[in-house]
């Protein structure tokens, strides 16, 4: 049986920005046919204001360039018609660049009737549904649409073909701190990463953890795991089941002593049967370093 072929770049269904129903319903005049398809001059097109997208990768676009010398536009892009006799690019900005760089004067496209308003929440969906987005710029798009399209988690999710938990757990992402947010436009962790960083309420110690995914190599798992012990030492006074009996001062002192002497938060537990631990924390490598050299002291002593 022969293998089947890759599509070409100039038939990839992600460039093409039309997958899933949620774009098709909102352009008006429902699905366009070839009779809809017009030949526009380049030059009289003009991105999107709305477009969510600020950065377009120069190695794909170089290859779509090349897929276009070679094969053509194999799918039209989708344009309004302004007043001024011009047009804004609705879906398919790549393909209009690309093509530019190709060398060509003019484009297949559809021409769509389209308010500021349709064009704001065309561009952002057209983007949603595309596959190469990085979690944030998902995210950013989601908020736009509830905040400038007035949606609720709910009507976005039907917008995009999401479960309201889904939108839930991107909006989260735009709480993590610039850093954080950085690595995951940048991949430099998923987005289970991200959501065990969550957990943590504290943005400095967010900050901590995402260090040591990138430094240690965290799987998810692992960064839950820290991430529940993180909690434990930052909320002492959270209520366990114990046999009721209030902590030994003695263990307080201890305790207090230890934070002295590591200069570290030190967290001291015991249960009534007797056996325990003392966690240190540390805040990075060096941190650790330094925590070691003072065991290495009391053992000379």
């Amino acid at each position: 049986m022969a293998t089947p072929k890759k599509p070409a770049l100039g038939r990839n269904l992600n460039d093409i920005g039309i997958k899933g129903a949620g774009l098709g319903a909102l352009l008006k005049g429902g699905t366009p046919t070839n009779s809809d398809i017009s030949e526009i001059e380049l030059s009289l097109i003009d991105v999107n204001p709305f477009q969510p997208r600020t950065e377009f990768d120069e190695d794909a676009l170089n290859e779509l360039s090349e897929s276009i010398k070679q094969l053509g536009i194999i799918q039209p892009v989708t344009l309004r018609k302004l007043d001024n006799g011009r047009y804004q690019i609705i879906s398919g900005e790549r393909r209009c660049r690309a093509s530019k760089m190709a060398g060509l004067t003019t484009i297949p496209a559809y021409i769509r009737t389209a308010n500021d308003q349709e064009m704001l929440e065309l561009a952002l969906v057209e983007n949603i549904q595309r596959e190469d987005l990085d979690p944030i710029e998902i995210a950013i798009s989601y908020q736009r649409l509830i905040d400038e399209c007035n949606l609720t988690q709910e009507n976005l999710g039907d917008r995009v073909g999401k479960k309201r938990s889904t939108v839930t757990n991107f909006l989260r992402l735009l709480k993590l701190p610039d850093e954080i947010k950085l690595g995951l436009r940048k991949r430099l962790i998923t987005m289970g990463h991200a959501k065990a960083l969550l957990s943590v309420d504290d943005a400095n110690d967010q900050t901590y953890l995402f260090e040591r995914i990138l430094n240690e190599g965290l799987s998810v798992r692992e960064v839950e795991e820290i991430a529940s012990e993180m909690k434990n030492l930052n909320n002492p006074d959270k209520k366990k089941k114990t046999s009721g009996k209030k902590k030994d001062n003695t263990y307080s002192e201890l305790e207090s002593k230890l934070n002295s002497f590591f200069d570290s938060k030190v967290k001291f537990s015991r249960t009534d049967k007797g056996n325990g631990k003392i966690v240190i924390a540390f805040k990075n490598d060096q941190d650790l370093e330094r925590i070691i050299s003072l065991f290495d002291k009391l053992k000379s002593l």
